[in-house]
């Protein structure tokens, strides 16, 4: 992960650069890091499952843009970045003889949570007031993500005992949902909604399918 902000760092520097050496040009990029924290509400729940504690997610990356007009107020973004979504819920996840199950447990668990890193691929079509010297600027873009999950693990933990599980293959690897920012200047709101389920063939207490998606709603920081 460090190595990706690093990078991620120098080649907006170099691009930024590039756009102050070509400052008489009227077309202008607003390639920007973001970086959003959101919080996560689950819906499609089982009757047995319910959210407790902070579900959050943390996203950062680099967003390159295309314009359409030789404004600059129209155009199209296309990103790279890392993404972690943690999610605290009454599930208790447990595995025996590589066997995943999946238990709803009663009672609230602030320390149960099962978590997803992901690298993520940002699409937006993208609205802005921005023009060639000015960085404040009312913005819509709107769009989706596509996420690939390169680590999932849950931990359970109880009175005297924790169980902690890695690389859950129930998982699924790939989500992929609608995105929204809007807002002024640096801070702007920002929403996900997710289109597929975060889990591929699990069953609670191996009966009721686990069909869980999540909506997310927060603040994404852009930087020029």
């Amino acid at each position: 992960m460090k190595y990706l902000v690093i990078f991620l760092l120098f080649f907006n520097t170099i691009l930024f650069s590039q756009s102050k050496d070509t400052i008489v040009s009227s077309k202008y990029l607003e390639d920007q890091i973001y970086v959003g924290l959101s919080y996560i509400t689950l819906y499609n729940l089982p009757d047995d499952v319910s959210s407790n504690g902070f579900s959050n997610s943390l996203a950062f990356g680099f967003i390159k843009d295309i314009p359409f007009d030789e404004n600059g107020n129209f155009g199209f973004g296309v990103g790279l970045g890392y993404g972690r979504n943690t999610y605290y819920q009454n599930i208790k996840i447990s595995e025996s003889d590589n066997q995943t199950s999946f238990e709803a447990v009663k009672g609230i668990f602030n320390n149960n949570k099962f978590s997803v890193h992901a690298i993520e691929f940002p699409l937006e079509l993208r609205w802005r007031t921005s023009t060639i010297d000015k960085y404040k600027f009312y913005r819509i873009y709107a769009g989706g993500k596509i996420s690939y999950a390169f680590a999932t693990n849950a931990r359970f933990k109880e009175s005297g005992n924790t169980i902690r599980v890695k690389n859950i293959s129930e998982f699924n690897k790939f989500h992929y949902g609608l995105t929204l920012s809007l807002g002024y200047g640096t801070w702007n709101f920002n929403f996900y909604y997710g289109l597929n389920d975060i889990f591929k063939n699990a069953k609670l207490d191996d009966v009721t399918p686990l069909k869980i998606r999540d909506f997310r709603i927060g603040l994404i920081f852009y930087v020029l």
